[in-house]
């Protein structure tokens, strides 16, 4: 009687590390940016918007469904790993309720999410950042919906 090959003794897989993994910013640094962390690693934050322009002006590439980033809080540590589950390149208008409410950040509904997310991309630090203090968004400004799940807390 023949027994199949028994595969070789493994170790348990190590947790994953930030060493070489891009940097995953959510908001700026601050109150919001300490929120929306918090969230991500409660589980209560699976997805995130971002605009097409900001990626566009800062020469990034989309989100791809498989990249991993670690997450920064607002002192710049390392927090958390999470990988893109999903990535969907929408207008607006199109940001449907399921997508509000797994941003995690209270939103009762797409109205709500919405004006959240205008007083956001309409202050100052994101004009700033974009070098354009007359930016505004509207139905037609495309987004990137972007769908993530939490690998690896890195607290201590």
């Amino acid at each position: 009687m023949t027994t199949p090959e028994q595969p070789p003794h493994s170790q348990p897989a190590s947790p994953p590390t930030p060493e070489g993994l891009p940097r995953a910013e959510f908001a700026f640094p601050g109150p919001l940016r300490d929120q929306l962390v918090a969230a991500i690693l409660d589980g209560s934050k699976t997805s995130t918007t971002g605009l097409v322009v900001d990626y566009e002006h800062e020469g990034e590439a989309l989100p791809e469904v498989g990249s991993r980033s670690v997450v920064v809080d607002s002192e710049d540590r390392p927090v958390g790993i999470i990988e893109v589950t999903g990535v969907r390149v929408v207008p607006l208008a199109e940001v449907d309720l399921a997508h509000a409410l797994d941003e995690g950040e209270g939103h009762p509904d797409v109205a709500a999410w919405r004006a959240g997310h205008e007083r956001f991309w309409h202050s100052a630090e994101m004009r700033a950042a974009l070098g354009d203090p007359g930016f505004t968004v509207d139905d037609s400004t495309v987004a990137v919906l972007e769908r993530f799940r939490l690998v690896a807390d890195l607290r201590p």
